[in-house]
């Protein structure tokens, strides 16, 4: 029986590249295999749909092999998803302890890194090591954002907003209205205190 005019196999399909992918490449095929098992689509069908062979598809998907532009627009129509949705930022970031892009935000005496929300518009989330004596600074200052929430995770911090002093240790959550105006600080004179701060959204 002859395969389908719609099917191409790989090795014949001019719009496919039966070549291995880079090795320093963006993994476009795990990110469009994660799309459509998201939105519960068999590989069969997505290949049908797109004029390229299963086993392509498949191979395609672990990126072991590149696809032409063509082949990955037709593809991207077939699950569903525009194409500059596979170069957006993973749903799924994992960050090991001690890495995170490091960040100056300010403040004296402190080390904070971004654990969270890389590249995204809704959330930041900030692993920050405060020294003793260390802090915003003694001027108070506000951002143009929604929320603002500190997890102590060890130490102590003393913060004041619009005039409300609060003095945490570690367990303690804090969530404000960032654009009002405050300040906080590691009271101890030797011990550093290690929070956690998500913004939402990023500040402006």
């Amino acid at each position: 029986m002859e395969r389908s005019s719609t099917i191409c196999d790989d090795t014949t399909d001019p719009a496919a590249e039966d070549v291995p992918a880079s090795p320093n490449g963006f993994n476009v095929g795990a990110r469009l295999r994660a799309f459509r098992q998201q939105k519960n689509i068999s590989i069969d069908v997505v290949a049908a749909k797109a004029g390229v062979s299963k086993s392509f598809l498949s191979r395609f998907e672990r990126d072991l092999v590149q696809a032409s532009i063509a082949s990955l627009l037709r593809i991207c129509d077939a699950i569903g998803v525009k194409p500059g949705a596979i170069f957006d930022p993973p749903a799924t970031s994992y960050v090991k302890a001690g890495q995170g892009a490091p960040i100056n935000l300010g403040g004296v005496g402190m080390r904070e890194r971004i654990v969270g929300g890389v590249g995204n518009e809704h959330m930041m989330t900030l692993h920050s090591v405060i020294d003793p004596g260390g802090g915003s600074g003694p001027e108070a200052y506000a951002i143009r954002a929604d929320l603002d929430v500190v997890h102590i995770i060890s130490g102590e911090l003393d913060i004041s907003v619009g005039g409300e002093d609060y003095h945490m240790s570690s367990g303690d959550t804090l969530s404000f209205d960032p654009k009002i105006p405050h300040t906080w600080r590691n009271p101890s004179s030797s011990e550093p205190c290690v929070t956690l701060w998500m913004i939402v959204p990023p500040p402006a």
